[in-house]
């Protein structure tokens, strides 16, 4: 989870939302590393899920899910707000948790 979301995070640096609408590799690559953050979520266990309930996991899962099964209908505003909002608080709880630094 927190490589794919330190990758997402690293490819939106220095961009702008409307690149999501002109650069379609780019839309495509965050929307793997979130789906790729949703799945590995979704293999957490349910014990570590529960004693770190701060942490977004159902949210963070159904965003993998959506994106997983409704790929023709997802909203770039959402991705770019993701990436470039939630990320990194993900990064830093993440980080947090497995006792590295952010």
């Amino acid at each position: 989870m927190l490589e794919a979301a330190r990758e997402a995070i690293s490819f939106a640096e220095g961009r702008s939302r409307t690149d999501l609408d002109d650069n379609r590799m780019l839309f495509h690559s965050l929307v793997r590393n979130m789906e790729i953050i949703g799945e590995a979520a979704s293999q957490v266990s349910r014990e570590l899920r529960d004693a770190r309930s701060g942490l977004p996991w159902a949210d963070v899962v159904g965003m993998r899910n959506r994106l997983i099964h409704a790929y023709f209908d997802v909203d770039p505003d959402i991705i770019w707000d993701t990436v470039t909002q939630d990320l990194p608080l993900l990064v830093v709880a993440l980080s947090v948790l497995i006792g590295e630094s952010a």
